[in-house]
């Protein structure tokens, strides 16, 4: 399973069948500036898919993460909570923020991929 994007700029790899990894995409923490605090969410906690999940603060601008599809947290990137530089140095590998148990795997058929993603950034 490859990445899929949602348009509030999230990505999420399901490639793992027990959790999907979710992160905020290239262009929003482009977007966003030097990341100084995340705020991520409970683990255990469920979500609906377009639910707010966590925040992100830079030094420009205060965002939410907006969970991409439905599920639990079922782990929460504490290195990311002790260094939020990670989402800015490394925002589609160590700098994800949180693992989620999917309740509804065909969600992620209404993300878009990689392409799709690009085209709709480069337009936002």
């Amino acid at each position: 399973m490859s990445i899929k994007y949602s348009k509030d700029h999230e990505w999420v790899n399901a490639a793992d069948a027990s959790a999907a990894v979710v992160g905020i995409t290239v262009h929003a923490q482009d977007a966003l500036g030097d990341v100084v605090f995340v705020d991520l969410p409970e683990v255990g906690k469920s979500f609906a898919q377009g639910d707010v999940a966590g925040v992100v603060e830079s030094v420009k601008a205060a965002a939410d993460v907006y969970m991409p599809v439905t599920g639990e947290v079922v782990e929460v990137n504490e290195q990311l909570r002790a260094d939020p530089s990670l989402a800015n140095s490394d925002p589609l590998g160590a700098g994800w923020f949180f693992k989620v148990k999917l309740a509804n795997p065909a969600e992620l058929d209404a993300l878009m991929d990689e392409t799709a993603y690009g085209s709709f950034a480069a337009s936002a």
